[in-house]
């Protein structure tokens, strides 16, 4: 017999979810959650695949070929903590055997970005009682994340790596000394398209709609701000502009406003509540989402998603955090709330939103019964989750 209601968590289609502890304080962080995950969203099946450091150091890759596999056969991942270190570092840190071979670094998460098209990060500034409530969206594929170079030196042969970007710098007043005296020179190009620019105002857009609609008694009208440095940048930020201005005619119920980004780092401080989306290119966009994590209390609490047309990653903003690593004491709100984004991004079936809500209140809650120390607490992370589990009545 048909129905139209709608199916339960236990009878929806099982989510294949991609677990990736990474390091520092990842792994630990991932043991704690793991079973409150598994409790809040039953339809889940987590598999577990490795990433970051350890493989880096042990086989000169940090993300292997059978993780991009296991992600290739699942909906969505969660990411838990990577470390990343310099080139200089890196190479010493490897195993002996891989020394001197060629191997080159790369972050983890960059390679996650940019071969999944996970074109925007999205985090989310909220907390319950706080002035702030806005969501920043970096672009996650170019700018100046996207090439940063070693240049080899000027009297190289010319068909060195990189060797043709000497034309570009070499009569700069700082590089000309850094020549005379044998020092070192690098390049970071600022990769800037129309083509990703158009998609991401897109995706502000909508969030921006998507916020309206779930606050019905807002008069506020949907705004998404650029931040960036056109007074400086001229010709990428009138590359941004552009696709930023034929977008908004896509979306007439929704303003867009240009404004310098050292401005809004001032104003986030000040006047956190006027705004609403805002988008950036991704350096800038990572240091303006770093102030909005100080506004709510800190990185412990900041979720965040790396999306594109066809996967997501969520993740928690903050890093590995190496110094208290393998103490218990790591705050796991944020990879908590990551999980909540994720299972509002997949949507469907319905019966994920709900759990997705309650996990989200559950935390907010947690982190004022049972805080931990990045928090002024002295609640370890098997404490917190136990409070969680305790609001949800688990």
């Amino acid at each position: 017999m048909e129905t139209d209601q709608p199916a339960t968590a236990k009878e929806a289609a099982p989510r294949r979810i991609t677990l990736l502890p990474g390091d520092g304080i990842g792994p630990e962080i991932t043991d704690a959650c793991r079973g409150l995950i598994t409790d809040v969203f039953p339809h889940w099946e987590l598999t577990e695949a490795q990433i970051g450091w350890s493989q880096w150091c042990e086989h000169g890759n940090p993300v292997p070929q059978e993780t991009w596999e296991i992600l290739g056969r699942s909906d969505a991942a969660l990411l838990a903590a990577i470390t990343s270190k310099p080139a200089r570092e890196a190479e010493k840190e490897l195993a002996p055997h891989l020394r001197g071979t060629g191997l080159t670094y790369r972050s983890p998460i960059l390679q996650l970005r940019q071969r999944l098209d996970l074109f925007a990060n999205i985090r989310p500034v909220t907390l319950p009682g706080a002035a702030a409530d806005f969501t920043i969206v970096r672009e996650n594929t170019e700018g100046l994340y996207s090439h940063d170079y070693l240049l080899p030196p000027h009297d190289a042969p010319a068909d060195s790596p990189h060797h043709h970007l000497w034309a570009e710098v070499a009569e700069d007043s700082t590089v000309a000394r850094a020549v005379d005296k044998r020092g070192e020179v690098a390049v970071s190009l600022r990769v800037t398209t129309s083509f990703a620019w158009h998609r991401l105002a897109r995706s502000a857009a909508k969030l921006a709609l998507a916020r309206q609609a779930a606050n019905p008694d807002s008069e506020a009208t949907p705004t998404v701000t650029v931040a960036d440095k056109p007074n400086i940048l001229r010709d990428s930020a009138r590359v941004i502009r552009g696709a930023v201005e034929e977008v908004a005619e896509e979306y007439p119920q929704v303003t867009f406003d240009f404004a310098n980004a050292d401005a809004v780092a001032m104003q986030l401080v000040t006047d956190p509540a006027r705004f609403d989306v805002i988008i950036a290119e991704n350096l800038i966009g990572d240091i303006l989402s770093d102030i909005g994590a100080g506004l709510i209390g800190g990185l412990g609490l900041a979720a965040s998603a790396n999306v594109g047309d066809n996967f997501a990653v969520f993740e928690p903003v903050h890093g590995s955090a190496p110094d208290i690593a393998g103490r218990g004491i790591a705050n796991p709100a944020a990879f908590l709330l990551s999980a909540a984004m994720c299972a509002e991004h997949l949507g469907a079936p319905a019966s994920e939103l709900a759990p997705a809500a309650k996990l989200r209140e559950a935390v907010y809650a947690a982190t004022r019964t049972a805080p931990t120390p990045d928090l002024g607490g002295t609640a370890t992370t098997s404490d917190f989750v136990a409070a969680v589990r305790a609001e949800l009545g688990l």
